[in-house]
Protein backbone atom coordinates (compact mmCIF):
# COMPACT_ATOMS: atom_id res chain seq x y z
CA UNK A 1 0.00 0.00 0.00
CA UNK A 2 1.38 3.06 -0.66
CA UNK A 3 2.32 5.79 1.78
CA UNK A 4 0.25 9.39 1.70
CA UNK A 5 2.08 12.19 0.61
CA UNK A 6 1.50 13.45 4.04
CA UNK A 7 3.29 11.35 6.27
CA UNK A 8 6.57 11.80 3.81
CA UNK A 9 6.40 15.72 4.78
CA UNK A 10 6.50 15.67 8.66
CA UNK A 11 10.27 16.24 8.39
CA UNK A 12 10.89 17.92 11.74
CA UNK A 13 14.15 17.20 12.90
CA UNK A 14 16.85 19.84 13.97
CA UNK A 15 20.39 18.07 13.56
CA UNK A 16 21.96 16.59 10.70
CA UNK A 17 23.10 17.12 7.44
CA UNK A 18 19.53 17.62 6.08
CA UNK A 19 18.89 20.28 8.26
CA UNK A 20 21.26 22.13 7.07
CA UNK A 21 20.05 23.10 3.73
CA UNK A 22 16.52 23.90 2.25
CA UNK A 23 15.31 21.82 -0.78
CA UNK A 24 11.73 19.78 -1.50
CA UNK A 25 10.65 16.97 0.30
CA UNK A 26 11.98 14.55 -2.49
CA UNK A 27 15.32 15.78 -2.78
CA UNK A 28 15.54 15.13 1.34
CA UNK A 29 13.82 11.96 0.83
CA UNK A 30 16.21 10.48 -1.41
CA UNK A 31 19.29 11.54 0.16
CA UNK A 32 17.90 9.71 2.99
CA UNK A 33 16.97 6.82 1.08
CA UNK A 34 21.01 6.56 -0.41
CA UNK A 35 22.72 7.21 2.99
CA UNK A 36 20.87 4.94 4.97
CA UNK A 37 21.10 1.86 2.10
CA UNK A 38 24.56 3.11 1.82
CA UNK A 39 25.84 2.89 5.74
CA UNK A 40 22.83 0.63 7.45
CA UNK A 41 23.03 -2.20 4.87
CA UNK A 42 26.05 -1.88 1.84
CA UNK A 43 28.58 -1.19 4.69
CA UNK A 44 27.47 -2.85 7.40
CA UNK A 45 26.79 -6.27 4.94
CA UNK A 46 30.22 -5.96 3.69
CA UNK A 47 32.13 -5.25 7.12
CA UNK A 48 30.37 -8.52 8.25
CA UNK A 49 32.09 -10.52 5.37
CA UNK A 50 35.27 -8.79 5.65
CA UNK A 51 35.78 -8.65 9.93
CA UNK A 52 36.10 -12.12 11.00
CA UNK A 53 34.55 -12.35 14.28
CA UNK A 54 31.15 -10.72 12.45
CA UNK A 55 31.81 -12.92 9.53
CA UNK A 56 30.57 -15.96 12.05
CA UNK A 57 27.55 -14.12 12.94
CA UNK A 58 26.82 -13.67 9.11
CA UNK A 59 27.48 -17.18 8.63
CA UNK A 60 24.00 -17.84 9.70
CA UNK A 61 22.49 -16.31 7.03
CA UNK A 62 24.75 -17.89 4.76
CA UNK A 63 23.85 -21.76 5.95
CA UNK A 64 20.56 -21.69 4.77
CA UNK A 65 20.69 -24.16 1.06
CA UNK A 66 16.98 -23.65 0.21
CA UNK A 67 17.02 -19.70 -0.14
CA UNK A 68 13.72 -18.42 -0.33
CA UNK A 69 11.70 -15.30 0.76
CA UNK A 70 12.50 -16.59 4.01
CA UNK A 71 16.08 -16.48 4.33
CA UNK A 72 16.01 -13.09 3.73
CA UNK A 73 14.89 -13.04 8.04
CA UNK A 74 17.43 -15.45 8.58
CA UNK A 75 20.07 -13.76 10.66
CA UNK A 76 22.01 -13.93 14.08
CA UNK A 77 20.43 -11.61 16.76
CA UNK A 78 23.67 -9.78 17.31
CA UNK A 79 23.56 -9.76 13.67
CA UNK A 80 20.73 -8.10 13.47
CA UNK A 81 21.33 -5.43 15.97
CA UNK A 82 24.59 -4.87 14.58
CA UNK A 83 22.68 -3.09 11.38
CA UNK A 84 20.45 -1.62 13.65
CA UNK A 85 23.05 0.15 15.31
CA UNK A 86 24.45 1.60 11.91
CA UNK A 87 20.85 2.65 11.03
CA UNK A 88 21.01 4.48 14.03
CA UNK A 89 24.27 6.02 13.33
CA UNK A 90 23.01 6.72 9.68
CA UNK A 91 19.49 8.46 11.00
CA UNK A 92 21.64 10.75 13.32
CA UNK A 93 24.11 11.88 11.04
CA UNK A 94 21.59 12.77 8.36
CA UNK A 95 18.64 13.86 10.99
CA UNK A 96 16.27 11.79 9.19
CA UNK A 97 12.75 12.29 9.98
CA UNK A 98 10.91 9.59 11.76
CA UNK A 99 8.89 9.29 8.34
CA UNK A 100 11.24 8.78 6.04
CA UNK A 101 13.30 6.36 8.31
CA UNK A 102 10.15 3.99 8.63
CA UNK A 103 9.41 4.70 4.76
CA UNK A 104 12.85 3.26 4.28
CA UNK A 105 12.42 0.50 6.58
CA UNK A 106 9.09 -0.36 4.82
CA UNK A 107 11.34 -0.27 1.35
CA UNK A 108 14.09 -2.47 2.72
CA UNK A 109 12.14 -5.35 4.29
CA UNK A 110 9.95 -5.63 0.92
CA UNK A 111 13.24 -5.82 -1.39
CA UNK A 112 14.82 -8.15 1.44
CA UNK A 113 11.95 -10.59 0.32
CA UNK A 114 11.91 -9.59 -3.29
CA UNK A 115 15.57 -10.31 -3.50
CA UNK A 116 15.68 -13.96 -1.32
CA UNK A 117 12.07 -15.23 -2.88
CA UNK A 118 12.40 -17.93 -4.99
CA UNK A 119 11.73 -16.31 -8.64
CA UNK A 120 13.27 -15.23 -11.65
CA UNK A 121 12.65 -12.50 -13.87
CA UNK A 122 13.08 -12.73 -17.36
CA UNK A 123 16.90 -12.06 -17.86
CA UNK A 124 17.17 -9.10 -19.95
CA UNK A 125 15.06 -7.46 -17.20
CA UNK A 126 16.54 -8.49 -13.77
CA UNK A 127 20.12 -7.31 -15.63
CA UNK A 128 18.65 -4.05 -16.72
CA UNK A 129 17.06 -3.05 -13.44
CA UNK A 130 20.39 -4.58 -11.64
CA UNK A 131 22.04 -1.20 -13.23
CA UNK A 132 20.15 0.57 -10.54
CA UNK A 133 17.96 -1.84 -7.90
CA UNK A 134 19.13 -4.95 -6.60
CA UNK A 135 17.61 -8.04 -8.27
CA UNK A 136 16.50 -11.56 -7.42
CA UNK A 137 19.22 -12.87 -9.74
CA UNK A 138 21.76 -10.26 -9.18
CA UNK A 139 21.48 -11.41 -5.45
CA UNK A 140 21.87 -15.33 -6.06
CA UNK A 141 25.52 -15.01 -6.46
CA UNK A 142 25.83 -13.36 -3.07
CA UNK A 143 24.59 -16.85 -1.65
CA UNK A 144 26.71 -18.98 -3.49
CA UNK A 145 28.36 -21.44 -1.22
CA UNK A 146 32.15 -20.51 -2.44
CA UNK A 147 34.72 -17.04 -2.96
CA UNK A 148 34.72 -15.06 -5.18
CA UNK A 149 31.05 -14.73 -5.37
CA UNK A 150 29.96 -14.89 -1.83
CA UNK A 151 31.94 -11.74 -1.10
CA UNK A 152 29.71 -9.94 -4.14
CA UNK A 153 26.65 -8.44 -4.40
CA UNK A 154 26.59 -6.41 -0.86
CA UNK A 155 23.70 -4.03 -1.46
CA UNK A 156 19.66 -4.36 -0.38
CA UNK A 157 17.89 -1.63 -2.37
CA UNK A 158 20.21 -0.06 -4.56
CA UNK A 159 22.81 -1.81 -7.03
CA UNK A 160 25.13 1.20 -7.30
CA UNK A 161 27.12 0.66 -4.23
CA UNK A 162 28.40 -3.09 -6.08
CA UNK A 163 28.82 -1.22 -9.11
CA UNK A 164 30.62 1.83 -7.45
CA UNK A 165 33.00 -0.21 -5.32
CA UNK A 166 33.76 -3.36 -7.75
CA UNK A 167 31.67 -5.58 -5.20
CA UNK A 168 29.07 -6.50 -8.28
CA UNK A 169 28.94 -9.80 -10.00
CA UNK A 170 26.61 -11.13 -12.96
CA UNK A 171 26.97 -14.32 -14.32
CA UNK A 172 25.46 -17.58 -15.25
CA UNK A 173 22.97 -17.93 -12.58
CA UNK A 174 22.56 -21.97 -13.30
CA UNK A 175 25.97 -22.22 -11.64
CA UNK A 176 24.87 -20.69 -8.06
CA UNK A 177 24.88 -23.86 -5.39
CA UNK A 178 23.24 -22.33 -2.36
CA UNK A 179 25.14 -22.84 1.21
CA UNK A 180 28.29 -21.94 2.38
CA UNK A 181 31.02 -24.69 2.02
CA UNK A 182 32.97 -24.24 5.19
CA UNK A 183 29.59 -24.61 7.09
CA UNK A 184 28.30 -27.36 5.42
CA UNK A 185 28.45 -30.08 8.21
CA UNK A 186 25.45 -27.98 10.01
CA UNK A 187 21.95 -28.45 10.25
CA UNK A 188 20.80 -25.52 8.57
CA UNK A 189 17.25 -26.17 10.00
CA UNK A 190 18.06 -26.54 13.38
CA UNK A 191 17.75 -23.14 15.37
CA UNK A 192 19.73 -23.98 18.21
CA UNK A 193 22.92 -24.81 16.14
CA UNK A 194 22.32 -22.16 13.98
CA UNK A 195 22.67 -19.60 16.89
CA UNK A 196 25.51 -21.15 17.98
CA UNK A 197 27.32 -21.40 14.73
CA UNK A 198 29.45 -17.95 15.69
CA UNK A 199 31.05 -19.94 18.99
CA UNK A 200 31.41 -23.53 17.21
CA UNK A 201 34.68 -24.30 16.97
CA UNK A 202 33.94 -26.76 14.12
CA UNK A 203 33.06 -24.21 11.74
CA UNK A 204 35.94 -22.25 10.19
CA UNK A 205 36.35 -18.96 9.28
CA UNK A 206 37.46 -18.03 6.15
Amino acid sequence: MLLPLGFLTGYTTQFGFLHLFEAPVWVKLLLSLLVLDFIAQYSVHYLLHKVPLLWRLHLVHHTDKMVDATAGTRHHPLDFILRETFAFIAVVLMGVAISFYMFYRILSIAFTYFTHANVSLPTSLDKTLSYVIVTPDMHKFHHHNQLPWTDSNYGNVFSIWDRLFGTFTYRNVKDIVYGIDIADHTNDESIGVQLGIPFNKNVKSK
